[in-house]
């Protein structure tokens, strides 16, 4: 399509030439003059054309944009039919219309029926139209609202040929998608959430100072102005009284930007402000145009134009009350029960100790009792939610920590205390089991790690699969170096200076900043009931740290696994200590009775026959770019030598248009530097580093790119 249009423009010489574009309009348009002059074929000659040199510009991009998202969503061959199907509809449609309008006094009406059109826009708008079927809520409604919204605002205030060509055209689109679908169109109705009602009220806040600067700009344009012979200065008065006085259209739109911006806060405040605005200018609005109507009653369309619009948007703002209750978010921080308090040690210990009672089914839930976090408890039943908060996002770590299982609850009421508190609720690092909860309650799930799990019942070093493992643990036999299992915080001050030592020169190495979040560190592992691997020879000097976070059984809180958190190697450590001290600790473990070791997970990083789709694709390119920076892959390949079963960890949220805003919040809760350091320290990225001898691309764990989701 676009290839036609750029040949028949320069064939044409319409794309350079307005005279030529308005000689071939004239020649091969479209329009209710081409039907009466039996020029039926101009529906199909008009298509590849512009009306003039800069019509180009619009046509190409809507071309591109619209028919591409109406391409993927639909396929070529439905879009193709759809795109041909709704510019029939739009074209003839307008013209069977005009027909029927021109020739009883409708000025708006007459002038439209003597022009012809070109161009290709009104297919590809109904084809857009007609992919909405394809989306879920609540995109598919937004989309269409934009889509309706913009065609209905084209033709009441500008009101031109191609606008009602478009309104038709989308109209066609939507009763159009579901049947190329195999399904029936059908009207469905549900409830608005809070946030979409807001986000209703603010798009109607916007129309509405979009069409007061264009009826001050152009007041004479659109169907229902031209309906009665009124005039300018009286259509002007009515059309908006704000425009009595110097700048008031522009006052209008301004303050209607201002209240735009405040609904999105979902505060009673601005609930009050929108109320007492839109009914200030309604009463205005009616008065003033019940005072035209009263001189001339044939005026009623400016009537139905302005004032009746606006006291819907009223009823709308009124019906929406239970959508502002927010609190500010200073006053929040004063509320106990508020997720944007600060938590203090003694919630922090009630966590604790709720864990270490009745366990959790989640392998990441020890780092729910981390300092840093905030806990929100439930009222309704047992259980917690650790979550922090940043760029208005309340971020939840890992699965909810319940009694009973029941995690859709517990995180339903998570979700409702945040929006309460004026917060987006999502959960990171969340199990299969807790997503599937989550999408039962309406939300979305989309794979951002993948644990690495070792079922410890049936571990054994034998066979090639293994040799890195075992040439790893007779390395440290030669070398004489020992594997120590140890409680950090009981050894003596000597042993922990050297691991302090470890960790601080691998931090001073470090070219970009430590993240922190799902990462723990020497303070986490000083916890008495956190598990520190050793790699000491025989002159007591310390070649490498790994620490453990206690797995616990749902129930009785008893310790059936544990999981990798920190990986330390030393400077003078043998290259596979960190094979040894991971291989020694599965066998440790095992002796111990416990059934599985979590070697945590690598954001980012994914199976690699796995089939990638939509965001998923997205993430998947952006580690492939943050490879080089942290070495997520590199260190999920490292993992994979001990032969680990994958489970998937999600990222859960409500609303696809809430993840840039979650994303930042990530990017705080994982990094303790600014933003601008992050960017300028990453012009600079280290080179990781490649184990030649297995053939398995390695982490060096004593850089700073080998960062898993824990440790």
């Amino acid at each position: 399509m676009l290839t036609l249009l750029v040949v028949t423009g320069l064939v044409s010489g319409s794309l350079w030439s307005q005279a030529a574009a308005s000689r071939e309009t004239a020649a091969f348009g479209y329009g209710l003059p081409a039907f009466e002059d039996g020029r039926w074929w101009g529906a199909v000659t008009g298509v590849f054309l512009a009306v003039s040199p800069w019509g180009y510009v619009p046509v190409l991009l809507g071309v591109v944009g619209l028919g591409v998202f109406a391409e993927r969503r639909l396929g070529t061959a439905r879009a193709l039919v759809a795109v041909a199907a709704c510019h029939v509809a739009g074209v003839a449609g307008s013209a069977g219309l005009l027909h029927v309008a021109s020739g009883h006094g409708w000025v708006w009406a007459d002038s439209l029926a003597r022009l012809r059109d070109v161009g290709p826009s009104a297919g590809f708008v109904g084809a857009a139209a007609a992919a909405t079927a394809t989306l879920g809520p609540p995109w598919r409604g937004r989309l269409r609202v934009v889509l309706l919204g913009w065609a209905g605002l084209s033709v009441l205030y500008v009101g031109g040929l191609p606008d009602l060509e478009h309104l038709l055209a989308a109209l066609t689109g939507l009763l159009l998608g579901p049947l190329l679908l195999g399904r029936r169109p059908r009207v469905t109705v549900r409830a608005l959430s809070g946030r979409e009602h807001r986000l209703l009220i603010c798009a109607f806040l916007l129309v509405s100072a979009l069409a007061a600067v264009l009826s001050s700009i152009a007041p004479v344009a659109g169907p229902l102005p031209e309906l009665v012979p009124v005039a300018g200065a009286a259509r002007l008065t009515a059309v908006h009284a704000s425009h009595l006085v110097p700048g008031g259209a522009l006052a209008h739109a301004v303050a209607f930007l201002v209240l735009a911006r405040v609904v999105t806060w979902g505060r009673r405040s601005g609930w009050w402000l929108t109320v007492g605005a839109l009914g200030l200018v309604s009463t205005v609005q009616v008065v003033a145009a019940a005072g035209l109507v009263s001189r001339d009653h044939a005026c009623w369309p400016v009537l139905v134009d302005n004032a009746v619009l606006n006291l819907a948007g009223l009823a709308v703002v009124l019906s929406g009350r239970h959508a502002f209750g927010h609190v500010s978010p200073r006053r929040a921080t004063a509320l106990p029960e508020s997720l944007r308090r600060s938590a203090d040690e003694q919630e922090r210990d009630r966590a604790t100790s709720w864990l270490t009672t009745h366990g959790s089914a989640g392998r990441l839930s020890w780092m729910t009792t981390w300092r840093g976090n905030r806990w929100f408890f439930s009222e309704r039943q047992e259980g917690y939610v650790a979550h922090r908060v940043g760029a208005g996002v309340a971020l939840a770590l890992g699965d909810p920590v319940s009694a009973t299982g029941d995690r859709s609850a517990l995180l339903l009421e998570f979700a409702r205390r945040a929006r309460r508190d004026g917060l987006v609720p999502c959960a990171f690092a969340a199990s299969a089991e807790t997503a599937a909860a989550a999408r039962r309650i309406g939300w979305r799930s989309l794979e951002v790690a993948q644990e690495a799990v070792i079922d410890l019942g049936t571990l054994d070093f034998v066979g090639k699969r293994w040799q890195d493992v075992r040439t790893a643990l007779n390395q440290a036999a030669r070398r004489g170096i020992t594997f120590r299992l140890v409680r950090l915080a009981d050894e003596p001050e000597g042993v922990r200076a050297q691991v302090a030592r470890i960790s601080r020169g691998w931090l001073e190495d470090k070219r970009l900043p430590e993240l922190g979040f799902t990462l723990g560190g020497v303070e986490e592992a000083l916890d008495p009931r956190v598990r520190v691997g050793l790699a000491v020879d025989a002159d007591g000097r310390v070649h490498g740290v790994t620490s453990w976070l206690p797995v616990l059984r749902p129930g009785d809180g008893a310790v059936v696994g544990w999981t990798l958190d920190v990986m330390r190697r030393g400077p003078a450590g043998f290259r596979a200590v960190m094979d040894f001290l991971i291989a020694s600790a599965c066998l440790a473990f095992r002796d111990e009775g416990c059934d599985t070791v979590s070697l945590s997970a690598a954001p980012l990083a994914r199976v690699a026959d796995q089939p990638r789709h939509g965001l998923e694709s997205v993430l998947d390119r952006l580690g492939q770019g943050l490879e080089p920076y942290y070495g997520f892959r590199s260190l999920h390949a490292f993992k994979a030598k001990f032969q680990p079963r994958y489970e998937p960890l999600h990222l859960l949220y409500p609303d696809e248009a809430a993840l840039p805003r979650i994303g930042l919040a990530l990017v705080q809760a994982y990094l303790a530097c600014s933003a601008w350091r992050l960017a300028l320290e990453l012009v600079h990225p280290p080179r990781p580093a490649t184990d030649r001898s297995s053939g398995v691309h390695e982490p060096d764990l004593s850089r700073p790119h080998a960062v898993s989701l824990s440790g």
